[in-house]
């Protein structure tokens, strides 16, 4: 069902790889509400992936963007006003990837040039990325600003590896960042935490079923799927959300709330 939320709103939309990614059924859901958008992906993953038949789907322009190179990034900001007409209302920040979970190394044996360059991709980037829109003055007033995280910048998942301490400094740098966004250009940021969800990436995990099954055992309301979160993010660009600014906000079913569940329980008694 479409209210037309969108409506006159343009963005960028990073990180849509196949229809399994919540960036890719952002898009979908962004195009019904109305708005208009930039998809962009790194290179590589442009190959990997599926993003020209959800350009074809949305009607939109795909512009390759390395998310940290500060040239591909201005360069991408730039064309995506000449393209979608204007300054932007929307950026859906969706990048996530650790060398050393690809690599099978272990938290206690990281290589850190494998670190330092997840860190880059996972959580840098999304600073590189609003710095860009900052000074280019690219966004309009009360647009919105996402980042996809995970519960595990809180808690330990000791198969997340130095994801999690990638997804703590994301978190970081949307507060601070969307200090300054919000007090001198009216612009929101915010983080979505979102239930553990079969995505390319997740996938990629260690344990990642084992993951999704005991969260859903632990949410009251089960895990939120991606559509789901799609949804949320669509509310959160909207001008339903204007005041929400600076927050972590947890899609999760009621996981980050609940100690134990009854269904837990009985599993193990």
């Amino acid at each position: 069902m479409s209210y037309n939320l969108l409506k006159g709103k343009r963005g960028i939309i990073f990180g849509a790889l196949d229809e399994n990614s919540i960036a890719w059924k952002t898009a979908e859901r962004v195009h019904e509400e109305g708005g208009t958008f930039v998809l962009t992906n790194a290179p590589i993953a442009m190959r990997m992936g599926q993003i020209r038949t959800l350009a074809e789907q949305t009607g939109s322009e795909i512009i390759p963007a390395d998310a940290t190179n500060e040239e591909d990034l201005n360069n991408l900001v730039t064309k995506s006003m000449e393209i979608l007409g204007g300054k932007l209302d929307f950026v859906l920040h969706s990048i996530g990837m650790s060398v050393n979970v690809r690599k099978g190394r272990a938290y206690t044996d990281e290589k850190y040039d494998f670190t330092t360059k997840g860190w880059d991709v996972s959580a840098l980037s999304f600073h590189k990325v609003m710095q860009s829109l900052y000074k280019e003055d690219a966004m309009n007033e009360w647009g919105s600003i996402i980042a996809l995280t995970y519960m595990a910048a809180q808690r330990v998942f000791p198969d997340y590896n130095d994801m999690a301490d990638n997804k703590a400094y994301l978190e970081s740098v949307a507060r601070s960042f969307g200090y300054f966004y919000g007090k001198e250009k009216k612009v929101r940021v915010n983080t979505i935490s979102q239930s553990p969800t079969p995505t390319t990436a997740g996938q990629g995990v260690k344990g990642f079923g084992g993951f999704i099954s005991y969260a859903e055992k632990m949410s009251p309301l089960g895990n939120a799927t991606a559509a789901d979160c799609a949804d949320y993010t669509i509310s959160l660009f909207s001008d339903l959300t204007k005041k929400v600014t600076m927050q972590n906000l947890f899609h999760d079913g009621g996981f980050s709330n609940t100690g134990v569940s009854q269904e837990v329980i009985e599993k193990f008694s």
